[in-house]
C-alpha cells in the first residue's frame, strides 16, 4: 500500500529559508517600506507639464502646417491653436497616467522602479550593484519639494536608473540608505 498525501492536512512549516521560500523582508525602520510607493501628489503637475507642453508644440506646428497648406494663413493659425489645445489635453492625460503608474520601493533585494501604462517595465538595482548616487533638484522641483534620484550601477547597458519627482525627503533617505550600503561594501 502506498502513502498518498492527505489534501486536508496542513503543510509542514519551517523557519529555515529554503530555495522556494521568499527572501526575508527588510525592516521598516531600516528602509522605510518594502511596499510599492507612489510619487507624492505634488508631483502630478510636473508629470503632466513635460508631456503636455511637448505635445502642444508638436500638434500646434502640425496644425499650422496643415491649415496653411490646405486653406490659408488664418485657418493655419486657428488650426495651430486647436492643435495646441488638443496636444495639451492628450499630454495631460498621458502625464496623469504616467504619474499613477510610476512606483518605487527599497527592500532587502535592492531599489526597484516600476513604470509604464501599456508596456510596464520594472527595473531592480541590487544593492551590491550601486556605484554612486546623484540627487538633482530642478527649479520647479525645488518649489514643490521634489527631487530626482539617479542610481548609477555597474555595467554598460542601462547603467543608471533615475526616478523623477520623488519627495525630496524620501530621495534623501533613499540616497542615505543606498549610500550606507555602498560604504559598507567598500569597507568589506
Amino acid at each position: 500500500m502506498t502513502d498518498t498525501p492527505d489534501p486536508t492536512a496542513a503543510e509542514p512549516t519551517s523557519t529555515e529559508p529554503g530555495p522556494t521560500s521568499p527572501a526575508p523582508a527588510a525592516t521598516t525602520a531600516d528602509t522605510g517600506s518594502s511596499a510599492w510607493q507612489q510619487l507624492p501628489s505634488r508631483a502630478v503637475l510636473l508629470c503632466t507639464i513635460d508631456v503636455s507642453v511637448s505635445l502642444a508644440v508638436v500638434f500646434a506646428i502640425a496644425g499650422v502646417i496643415l491649415g496653411m497648406l490646405t486653406i490659408g494663413s488664418w485657418v493655419g493659425i486657428a488650426s495651430g491653436l486647436s492643435g495646441a489645445l488638443l496636444g495639451a489635453g492628450i499630454g495631460t492625460w498621458i502625464g496623469l497616467r504616467r504619474y499613477r503608474n510610476t512606483l518605487w520601493r527599497l527592500d532587502a533585494h535592492g531599489f526597484a522602479v516600476r513604470r509604464g501604462v501599456a508596456w510596464q517595465r520594472e527595473t531592480l538595482v541590487p544593492l551590491t550593484r550601486v556605484q554612486h548616487l546623484d540627487l538633482k533638484h530642478g527649479p520647479l522641483q525645488r518649489l514643490r519639494g521634489l527631487a530626482t534620484l539617479v542610481v548609477h550601477t555597474a555595467g554598460t547597458r542601462h547603467n543608471a536608473v533615475s526616478i523623477d519627482h520623488l519627495d525630496a525627503q524620501d530621495a534623501e533617505r533613499l540616497r542615505e540608505r543606498l549610500g550606507r550600503q555602498l560604504d559598507h561594501d567598500e569597507d568589506a
